[in-house]
């Protein structure tokens, strides 16, 4: 089975195109325009095993918002088309990542419940070239799109280690929670919508 996807997005305010291999070998090329969000992204796909290209034109002129969202609903979308009908996942899985001073724990259910409980705090504005407050939006956006749960606890005192770790723990719970180890599907009902 190919657990492969591709989703584009075009609106006013971005273009963006991505291309997952959920089996891949956690190779990526990502452009978002957005240095740190790129390297994130790529700490993501790398501790997820996933194959990831994201290439985005967004109206960063404006400011980060746009882009970064318009990333997380994309991602989502190609995510939740790549699992397919799910069969045969683990559904479940959880990560926890230290990073220096911070630790990310991460919990995700992919069982087609979109929702995501975010207890994060930032003490600056911005890291790089992205603006704190669109990490949570960015999460957001993408559990709603691929229709999973996700849960983020993170702690520590250096804002880019906290973002890090948490990105790394994201990829580490996804790459669990996707594996095949079944041959069901893994719900009571029979389906995971």
């Amino acid at each position: 089975m190919m657990r492969k996807a591709q989703e584009s997005r075009k609106t006013h305010e971005t273009a963006i195109k991505v291309d997952m291999n959920l089996d891949g070998q956690g190779n990526y090329i990502i452009d978002t325009g957005l240095k740190f969000l790129d390297h994130m992204l790529e700490s993501f796909t790398m501790h997820g095993s996933f194959d990831l290209e994201i290439k985005v034109r967004g109206d960063l002129e404006v400011d980060d918002h746009h882009t970064i969202e318009d990333i997380g609903i994309t991602l989502g979308k190609v995510f939740k088309k790549a699992l397919s009908d799910k069969e045969g996942i683990n559904r479940m899985a959880h990560a926890i990542v230290p990073m220096d001073d911070s630790i990310a724990i991460v919990a995700v259910d992919l069982g087609g419940r979109a929702y995501s409980v975010l207890d994060m705090e930032f003490e600056r504005d911005r890291i790089g070239d992205i603006s704190t407050e669109n990490v949570p939006h960015f999460i957001d956006s993408f559990a709603k799109n691929a229709q999973m749960n996700i849960h983020v606890k993170v702690r520590g005192e250096n804002d880019h280690h906290k973002i890090e770790a948490l990105f790394k723990a994201l990829g580490l719970a996804l790459k669990e929670a996707a594996k095949i180890e079944h041959k069901r599907i893994p719900s009571i009902k029979g389906t995971l919508d």
